[in-house]
């Protein structure tokens, strides 16, 4: 035994042909010397048609619904579909949002690497712009460049580009030099500023 939805189906297919041939069979009979129609072909598309609705009909009956029912389910029908359509789109934000986030790590990602290589190789601040690359090869490679296009910044870095140890002041044999502490010289300046010089 057919479903609802299946016998639904089938009236409302069977109502668009016989809407379709309706409006076939009809132009034919206003356009003269088409040829192909002849009163009995058009009786038999008649015929045939009317047979198809009856068979419909019947099914319709059997089922025991009501053109009101047929209302119901087709407006259910549609509920689905707007529910389903409402369902993509909400699928489809999950799907831009989850695309932003990894597009955002990879960002994040890449940007962490530049500080790091960055730090490891003593670049300034305001020459990270100029560091390029997707792999921390090619960011080291970049930054690597930028220490060869900078030699006057980069004076203290050795031939792999990392900065070198800074170089002792050198004094003479002759004794020791006395340089005052930073606190003795912030307590002097604090007494000469008071009055008090010792």
């Amino acid at each position: 035994m057919p479903t609802a939805a299946e016998i639904a189906a089938e009236q409302i297919a069977a109502g668009r042909a016989a809407e379709s041939a309706a409006s076939d069979s009809g132009n034919g009979a206003l356009q003269k010397g088409s040829g192909d129609e002849t009163p009995e072909s058009l009786r038999a598309d008649r015929d045939k048609w009317r047979s198809i609705s009856r068979k419909h009909e019947e099914m319709w009956k059997a089922s025991g619904k009501s053109p009101d029912d047929l209302k119901a389910l087709l407006a259910a029908e549609r509920r689905l579909r707007e529910a389903e359509e409402a369902d993509k789109s909400e699928l489809q934000k999950a799907v831009d949002r989850a695309t932003a986030a990894e597009r955002l790590a990879a960002d994040t990602e890449a940007k962490a690497t530049r500080y790091e290589v960055a730090a490891e190789l003593g670049i300034q601040a305001k020459h990270l712009k100029y560091l390029a690359g997707s792999t921390r090869e090619e960011i080291e490679e970049s930054a690597k460049g930028i220490l060869a296009d900078f030699p006057e910044t980069y004076a203290g870095h050795d031939a792999s580009g990392k900065p070198t140890r800074p170089k002792e002041r050198l004094r003479s044999g002759a004794g020791p030099v006395d340089e005052p502490s930073p606190n003795q010289v912030i307590n002097d300046r604090i007494r000469q500023a008071a009055g008090r010089t010792t």
